[in-house]
């Protein structure tokens, strides 16, 4: 989608394959031997030229939160989800240098999908350089780390391009592309049974082996561009957004069906991101016509209020000490803030000459936001301590759902790193 456009196009054009080792038996095998979750308190990991810079920091209070209150999930978990580290914050475990012991020996790189380059561009984020470009399938929308943290998963969802293609985050190289359709987003149920795929052309949502990648249920939807969601508390719903036909989607975990269908009070409402807030009791969905983000009431589903935050409200993002929320507003060139404790809007960072600030993820220190500049070839480094540029990256055409890799956490829900 170009500025002026109402709604987003999706763009088209012709790519190449990397050629690789890795196969998909090979990703099968690799995902599988990996796939048991070390639910193990997360410790720090050593630096290095190729390594996060990291430190221990696990908070044993939320600020504005001076007692413990158990989330709407402490009694009624999704069997074989992990529980949360802590009952009030469901990102206790993605504390500032929390680093698995599975991705400690892991490239500290940030991976740029090119959309309208069919390629990845690959950042070095100690020196803000690009250090190579790959071509890669057809029209890539998001870097995904899979639900075990053994791989990153580029998502391609444009024919002739549908694919997921492997990237081994030890090596930084880009394996073969698995034949997947239409995978537009792509998530992880949090007992890692599932993948989620987000056919956002075809209008379901599909959900598929973690390992295999093979098709197990389809829920067909009645809205069109379904594309991004996040879990309940407690696992057992996830909400998804229709960006084209303004609607939210409330789906079983479990049962894979829909148990709830909203649609958003503004006229022509585009949502987009969606956030759990860190006590699993209100909901963030981003959307771009209305210009700020809506809160709902998750469990009730009932109809949200709108927070306005700037032009193109786009993605959503949790600080590392669970204190905050970054919204970007790809229409105007800023990132608001969000104090969870109260609810309000505390702060706006601009990038200066302007930009398009879209998706992306955080440093594993928190330090760092990383966002793709959707509608000019760049990604923007900005410091979250005062929220300064500090670096602007060319890249290719069209640079979309960024990842940063490795992050804190246990295990991952999928998009570009909601990591818990």
């Amino acid at each position: 989608m170009e500025p002026a456009q109402p709604r987003r196009v999706k763009w088209r054009r012709t790519g190449r394959v990397h050629a690789a080792a890795v196969t998909m038996t090979a990703l099968a095998k690799s995902v599988l031997a990996l796939s048991v979750l070390a639910t193990a308190a997360c410790s720090p990991a050593g630096g290095g030229a190729h390594r996060p810079e990291v430190r221990a920091q696990h908070r044993t209070a939320v600020a504005g939160r001076p007692s413990v209150r158990p989330t709407p999930a402490a009694a009624n978990l999704l069997p074989g989800m992990p529980p949360p580290l802590r009952a009030d914050d469901l990102y206790a475990a993605d504390r500032p240098g929390a680093l698995s012991a599975k991705v400690r020996n892991h490239l500290y790189r940030v991976y740029v999908p090119n959309n309208k380059a069919d390629t990845l561009s690959v950042i070095d984020p100690t020196t803000y350089k690009v250090i190579k470009t790959v071509p890669v399938p057809h029209s890539p929308e998001h870097v995904v780390p899979s639900w075990d943290l053994s791989t990153l998963l580029i998502n391609s969802d444009t024919v002739p391009g549908y694919a997921l293609t492997p990237i081994d985050p030890v090596t930084g190289e880009v394996g073969t592309p698995i034949p997947v359709d239409d995978p537009y987003n792509l998530y992880f149920t949090p007992d890692g049974k599932y993948a989620v795929v987000m056919a956002e052309l075809m209008r379901q949502v599909v959900f598929v082996d973690p390992k295999t990648f093979q098709k197990r249920d389809t829920l067909n939807v009645d809205c069109e561009g379904v594309n991004h969601a996040d879990f309940s508390a407690d696992g057992r719903y996830f909400i998804a957004s229709c960006e084209f036909s303004g609607d939210l989607l409330k789906i079983d975990t479990v049962t894979h069906r829909l148990i709830g269908k909203l649609h958003l009070p503004q006229p022509d409402s585009m949502p987009q991101d969606v956030k759990i807030s860190p006590d699993g009791r209100t909901w963030y969905v981003a959307d771009m016509h209305a210009g700020g983000v809506w809160v709902l009431n998750g469990d009730a589903f009932t109809t949200p209020t709108l927070l306005p935050t700037g032009a193109g409200a786009h993605g959503l993002y949790v600080s590392r000490d669970s204190k905050r929320l970054y919204i970007s507003n790809r229409g105007e060139g800023s990132v608001s803030l969000l104090d969870f404790a109260t609810g309000a809007l505390v702060g706006k960072w601009q990038i200066p000459g302007g930009g398009s600030p879209d998706m992306g993820g955080l440093s594993p220190d928190g330090k760092v936001l990383w966002l793709s500049g959707r509608y000019h070839g760049e990604v923007y480094a900005i410091d979250t301590t005062d929220g300064h540029l500090i670096a602007r990256i060319p890249t290719g055409a069209g640079p979309h759902g960024l990842c940063v890799w490795p992050q804190p956490g246990r295990y991952s829900l999928g998009h570009t790193g909601i990591l818990r």
